[in-house]
């Protein structure tokens, strides 16, 4: 029964079946590609992004600046000397003692230069009891943090020399080395329990070591081989360090779930009494052909990353692309061969009472087709009530969306992002409350043709002069001069200090009115403004431009390409719609605990007042593209069971109740994947873990399971109308499984067949 010779077409059938035909040839040529594609990627290296092509507007024409004149800004440090009890200041003998001390114990350390005393630079706070020690870190500022122990001993040394004041150093080495201590492993450690958490669930999910091995092998193929093709590109695009880990989530995610998609087809033919050849072509035909439209969805939706003019955003996406594209062809070649190669041997290592076999109602040789009970209980009352449904369903999705209209974005600054759960947190607010702005002071990088000339130097002086007058700064204002490039570094504290929105305010200050009054008003001379609060402003100016180009590229390509694929003009308005709204309650559930704090400490989090400036962005591309895996494989099968003659309610329940366990189990990967990088100390990471796994789960239950069955429920019919003038579109469906051609042909209320 099933088991004609019915003829398939599209790529992933060819595929598939050219692979089930060329077993060990296939399986070579993936191993080959693998291995050429490390081994060259090795070879060739990998370029990294330039710190100045990170960074955007004024931020980056300073970096641009100051690399054209190859100065190698050191890593600066500060040691705080503070009284903590207030009853010292800095003009006590003891107070004055200390800060000599501190001066001798890290120049001792030959690992500083050009070490300032506060009395000398005038570093001392309003009320007279802070000061700070100034110096720079010898060598490359990119490996300070590796050198910096010595120092930081140096002065615990004399902090216990000196018990009644606080004596504490801060600075780009010190933090480097301080955050790479605390959280260098944090982000390893999450990778790495990431393969352990997917296999577990593909185990219980298919009950069989061997089966379960299969989606996670291919997944770490197609990382590897990706990691070698990242090397290659990075000649054309350089690549970010952040594009790596973005890569092996996405990596594993979608090689996991193409797998788990097309491995449960073979085994659902299979058990239906199908021969094993049979059962391969139709899973290449529909599972494969439902890979091949959600890959290209996919990689669609990470191509829009390339607008934003960012090189951080431009690395990941095509990282990302490109996981995504060596997934989709591994899942439509080598899998059909290794699944050809294996036969039942696939179902080796049987877990007792996890198999299928042993959960499977006993029939007439075909798996039963309840499918999963629960949703089966679901679309009964979906189904029975489907206005009812999507108001409902509808309106609750709005409703935890609704917070997201006062979204905040910026960069978080450093007590947000950490919390106080490090003293070198509380070493920089204390040094903000002390000295507003003096931990991230603004840059401003100065280039004329000749720096020491006196109209140059009167520029400086009432810059210097009127950035403190205008209310910009408190000061002081320093000034460090490189005579042979014709560069001036100006260091400016800014009014507000971590808060950035008031010191924000304070840089606009000095941009719009400072500077053009005094710099501006010399010929020759650029003077961008950089720094931690103008390097926010400057990506959160940039990134708020790329929004609607990124997002009508994603959006109308989605749309197009879910055309092609269902050649349905319905369904491929409502694909969008319901994947706008899934990726609006991901934005309202991560405005609500982590701007607002509703529930943040049930995810271990808090409520830090702002999103991460990227996150937003970078979440629509990702579950734009990850959710177009769910709703591709549920309308194909419930297009299949359409085709096969059922009513479209009947094809409704069919497609949802089959596809809820491989769309279960996918989704349950995916957020478990997702939750570990909630559990990272970092803010920034626990938003972007929270918001991707809140938004799958969302996805995979309320969309899949509720809204979409409900709204094809009221469409009806009219779930498959293609107006006449776009008949002529290219036919991208797959045809329907040998079980159809046995089936009386689907046809509408007037007896017209349905060309779904």
């Amino acid at each position: 029964m099933g088991n004609q010779d019915t003829k398939v077409r599209g790529i992933a059938a060819r595929a598939g079946g050219w692979s089930a035909r060329h077993r060990w040839a296939a399986v070579g040529i993936w191993v080959l590609f693998v291995v050429l594609a490390m081994g060259i990627g090795s070879a060739a290296g990998t370029v990294m992004v330039k710190d100045s092509d990170q960074l955007s507007g004024e931020t980056h024409t300073a970096a641009q600046i100051v690399e054209d004149a190859g100065i190698d800004e050191p890593a600066s440090e500060s040691v705080l000397i503070q009284s903590k009890d207030g009853s010292l200041k800095a003009t006590d003998a003891e107070f004055k003692d200390a800060v000599a001390a501190v001066v001798k114990a890290v120049d001792g350390t030959g690992r500083v230069t050009d070490v300032t005393s506060p009395y000398d630079t005038n570093t001392i706070s309003k009320d007279g009891r802070s000061v700070l020690v100034q110096f720079d870190m010898r060598g490359d500022s990119e490996t300070a943090g590796d050198r910096v122990e010595p120092v930081l001993k140096a002065v615990e040394g004399v902090g216990k020399d000196h018990s009644s004041l606080r004596i504490e150093e801060i600075g780009g080495a010190s933090m480097t080395k301080t955050f790479d201590d605390a959280f260098g492993d944090d982000f390893q450690k999450a990778e790495y329990s990431a393969l352990p958490v997917a296999l577990g669930i593909l185990l219980i999910a298919f009950g069989a070591v061997v089966a379960a091995l299969l989606p996670v092998a291919l997944a770490i193929t197609a990382i590897m081989a990706t990691m070698g093709l990242m090397g290659i590109v990075s000649h054309i695009q350089p690549m970010d360090d952040s594009a790596s880990s973005v890569m092996l989530l996405v990596g594993l995610a979608v090689g996991v779930d193409y797998c788990l998609f097309y491995l449960r087809r073979e085994r659902e033919e299979r058990a239906a009494g199908r021969d094993p050849e049979t059962a391969l072509r139709i899973a290449a035909a529909t599972s494969g052909r439902a890979v091949v439209v959600s890959g290209v969805t996919v990689c669609v939706a990470m191509a829009g990353m390339l607008f934003t003019g960012l090189a951080t955003f431009q690395a990941m996406g095509l990282a990302s692309l490109m996981v995504v594209a060596v997934a989709m062809v591994g899942s439509v070649t080598v899998l059909p061969a290794l699944l050809s190669l294996l036969g039942e041997r696939v179902e080796k290592g049987r877990i007792p009472f996890l198999h299928p076999d042993k959960r499977r109602k006993k029939g007439n040789g075909r798996q039963a087709e309840e499918g999963s009970r629960f949703w089966s209980a679901v679309l009964k009352v979906v189904l029975a009530r489907p206005a009812v449904a999507v108001v409902v369903a509808a309106g609750a999705l709005l409703a935890i969306a609704a917070p997201a209209v006062g979204m905040k974005t910026q960069n978080l600054t450093l007590d947000q992002e950490f919390g106080d759960s490090l003293p070198i947190v509380q070493t920089y607010n204390r040094v903000n409350d002390a000295f507003p702005g003096g931990s991230d002071p603004a840059e401003v990088i100065v280039k004329a043709d000749d720096i020491n000339s006196a109209e140059v130097k009167a520029a400086l002086q009432r810059f210097k002069e009127q950035a403190v007058s205008s209310g910009a700064s408190r000061g002081p204002v320093e000034i460090k001069l490189h005579d042979a490039q014709n560069i001036a570094y100006v260091y400016v504290p800014l009014v507000g200090g971590s808060d950035l929105d008031k010191a924000g305010a304070s840089l606009d200050k000095l941009r719009d009115e400072v500077r053009p009054a005094t710099l501006g008003k010399v010929d020759g001379v650029q003077a961008p403004i950089t720094g931690q609060v103008a390097g926010s402003k400057d990506f959160n100016d940039q990134l708020g431009g790329a929004v609607a180009p990124v997002f009508v590229f994603v959006v109308v390509f989605a749309f197009l390409l879910m055309l092609l694929s269902f050649r349905s003009l319905t369904i491929a308005i409502t694909s969008i719609v319901l994947n706008l709204l899934s990726v609006g309650a991901a934005y309202g559930i991560l405005v609500a605990v982590f701007q607002h704090g509703w529930g943040a400490s049930l995810v271990g989090a808090e409520g830090v007042g702002a999103i991460i400036t990227w996150l937003p962005l970078f979440l629509f591309v990702i579950l734009f593209g990850l959710s177009m895996d769910y709703h591709v494989f549920v309308v194909s099968r419930i297009r299949e069971a359409r085709l096969r003659g059922r009513t479209t309610n009947e094809a409704i329940h069919h497609g949802v109740v089959t596809t809820a366990g491989v769309v279960t189990s996918a989704a349950v990967i995916m957020v478990a994947v997702f939750a570990i990088f909630g559990t990272l100390s970092m803010q920034s990471m626990k938003q972007m873990g929270v918001g991707l796994a809140a938004a799958v789960l969302i996805d995979a239950t309320i969309i899949r399971g509720v809204l979409l069955p409900a709204v094809m429920a009221l469409l009806g019919e009219r779930n498959w109308y293609l107006p006449k003038w776009l008949h002529r579109l290219p036919d991208l469906t797959h045809d329907e499984s040998p079980e159809a051609a046995t089936a009386p042909a689907a046809r509408d209320d007037e007896g017209e067949r349905l060309t779904v």
